[in-house]
């Protein structure tokens, strides 16, 4: 008898399991299906861009990513990426200056300083927490 009742809940565990993936697998299907030019999508290898043309016929999607653009098998697009409205998207990086790799995004107030090297680290550490004493130093005024 409590082989019976075993059984019977190791076959009930395998069928949820199942139809989840199941499940799973037809909101992937869909979304490919319904993928346009113009979404923001991530690979299955992690790459990142946007859809520029997509191939019905040969199951093809074209991506831009950095200027360039890629081939990619519809399978392989993992899912849609939405960038947040008050983030500026990667596009929007227009400035890079000097030896440290000073980089602001467009319409942003502060730069941040990136170190090319290790031996400036702990000086830049120094110089962030300095700012952000005398940040707090003036909000809490």
């Amino acid at each position: 008898m409590e082989m019976i009742i075993l059984i019977v809940v190791l076959l009930g565990l395998m069928f949820f399991m199942s139809s989840r993936t199941r499940k799973q697998q037809r909101e992937a299907q869909q979304f490919r299906a319904e993928l346009a030019p113009g979404q923001e999508v991530m690979t299955g290898s992690g790459m990142f861009g946007t859809v520029v043309e997509v191939d019905e016929e040969s199951d093809v999607v074209t991506i831009e990513s950095a200027g360039s653009r890629t081939r990619w098998l519809r399978a392989a697009i993992a899912k849609r990426v939405d960038t947040p409205a008050d983030e500026p998207a990667e596009a929007d990086v227009t400035e890079q200056s000097g030896s440290t790799g000073t980089i602001s995004p467009a319409g942003s107030a502060p730069a941040v300083d990136v170190p090319d090297d290790l031996s400036g680290l702990d000086s830049a550490q120094r110089e962030y927490r300095e700012q952000q004493r005398k940040a707090e130093g003036d909000s809490g005024k």
